[in-house]
């Protein structure tokens, strides 16, 4: 017998939308399996990890959701990238340690669950555990009626990586003269939509808005989802590129998160002229009128990670990744300060 529960629905939860929905995401969920996924199902994930070559495993975390940009989706009605967004949070900070990302978990709460909507959601959670290299091998989705609007939700995850101990990156190995190379954003990433919305309300910018600078409408270009940076750290990685750390550039962007990256005594010089700043942040900034400390203080600029990297190594790194067709560049170096980053 199926489950299904009449006074449940009356309560508002449709516990056959959900099972639905799950249907609908299962095609989506095995695009991301691989050989370490055990099948067998059940109330856990389960995925034995290869760790050939690797003399002292080390798993290394992080959790993350997609914040305030998920307003942007709810108005333009478009949930198929939304959780790229959500992946790279999380995996975009593991793979700062080095790590490769191994599995993902993802958690959407929902007023209302309804199942197309909840597969175009995962679907996008699927194509940034493809893009990361990591398997999708479990969630949760939860129907929450009345602490929820029913066409709204919010999604969060989870995400694991593996290295070996010997090569995990500590950013106490940074030292004056280290290079700076950054590799550019996709656009806002998932940061500073808050202020972003603030700007849009303030000045009474549609979503549908074209902007020739922008070359879209501002709802596609601030919905754009953030770049996932596993391939290029697992390329300097795998070719020994002295890396002595990696800065994901999120919220707090150059005043709090290069810093978090560096030694402590260790700061981080940055030549404002050599920063290719993407044309949304001009956008935001004239139709915002907010000051640039406070720019770069919110928003990745058009940088979406920094590789601090030895300076007999830069030259290396750079060809590296751009014979991957990256466009890396050079923003500065570290030096012996207690400023934190300093932007000249």
């Amino acid at each position: 017998m199926k489950s299904y529960s009449d006074a449940y629905k009356e309560a508002g939860v449709d516990i056959t939308a959900g099972y639905k929905a799950i249907e609908l995401m299962k095609e989506h969920v095995q695009r991301t399996f691989n050989d370490m996924v055990l099948s067998g199902g059940g109330f856990g994930g389960a995925i034995e990890l290869d760790i050939t070559g690797i003399k002292r495993p080390v798993l290394v975390s992080g959790t993350d959701g997609v914040g305030t940009k998920l307003k942007l989706a709810f108005e333009m009605n478009k949930h198929d990238s939304i959780g790229i967004d959500c992946v790279a949070m999380c995996v975009n900070d593991v793979i700062c340690r080095g790590a490769r990302p191994v599995l993902f978990l993802d958690y959407i709460a929902t007023g209302k669950t309804d199942p197309k909507r909840i597969a175009e959601i995962v679907s996008g959670v699927a194509e940034g555990c493809v893009q990361a290299g990591a398997a999708l091998i479990g969630g949760e989705t939860a129907e929450m009626p009345g602490f929820y609007p029913d066409d709204e939700y919010d999604i969060a995850g989870f995400t694991v990586g593996l290295i070996d101990r010997d090569r995990l990156l500590d950013r106490r190995n940074v030292k004056a003269g280290d290079v700076l190379i950054a590799l550019p954003s996709s656009g806002v990433h998932s940061n500073g939509f808050s202020l972003v919305r603030k700007i849009l309300r303030d000045s009474g910018t549609p979503l549908d808005l074209y902007v020739p600078e922008l070359g879209r409408t501002v709802g596609d270009e601030l919905l754009t989802p953030t770049r996932i940076y596993a391939k290029q750290v697992r390329i300097l990685m795998d070719n020994e590129i002295k890396v002595n750390s990696i800065s994901h550039i999120t919220g707090g962007a150059y005043y709090e998160k290069l810093p978090r990256s560096l030694a402590d005594g260790i700061g981080a010089r940055i030549d404002r002229n050599a920063i290719k700043v993407l044309p949304v942040f001009d956008w935001l900034q004239k139709t915002g009128n907010i000051s640039e400390r406070d720019m770069f203080n919110v928003f990745n600029m058009g940088i979406g990670m920094i590789f601090v990297v030895d300076k007999n190594d830069a030259d290396r790194c750079m060809e590296l990744l751009s014979a991957e067709g990256d466009a890396p560049y050079i923003i500065g170096e570290t030096v012996v300060s207690d400023e934190g980053t300093v932007i000249c």
